[in-house]
């Protein structure tokens, strides 16, 4: 009954930040990424890391991300958030929501220790972060 009062209270916790004159309402735990421009430089979107942190397949990955109200991050989002929040990722593989276009079955996966990016076999378990995209204006 503990862990559940604690829970809630800290689910009613949320902030907002201000990034080049545009405010963004984050929940308990959300972090903010980064911001990447649109198509020939127009406004582009925020993306924001979501709290939690799981050990999966790809398939159960991209399943438990859209079950939390978002996405495995892209591998060019995975870049920016190993660059912006590096200390929110421990040295360990993340699968990213992308699968691979020249072997069946595999998807993307970013290494947070070293940087690199691959593709791996899909039913392999690497870690997963959500994300949840915000449009800028």
């Amino acid at each position: 009954m503990t862990q559940l009062a604690e829970n809630t209270a800290a689910e009613a916790i949320a902030t907002t930040v201000v990034i080049a004159g545009i405010t963004l309402s984050l929940a308990a735990g959300e972090i903010y990424g980064g911001h990447f421009l649109g198509d020939e430089g127009g406004a582009g979107y925020h993306v924001i890391l979501l709290p939690g942190d799981v050990s999966k397949t790809w398939k159960k990955a991209m399943e438990w991300a859209a079950s939390v109200g978002g996405d495995l991050p892209t591998p060019a989002e995975q870049c920016l958030l190993r660059a912006n929040r590096p200390n929110e990722f421990k040295r360990d593989y993340y699968w990213s929501n992308k699968q691979s276009e020249s072997s069946s079955g595999y998807a993307w996966f970013q290494y947070f220790g070293y940087g690199y990016q691959s593709f791996y076999p899909e039913n392999g378990e690497f870690r997963a972060r959500a994300v949840r995209r915000v449009a800028a204006q």
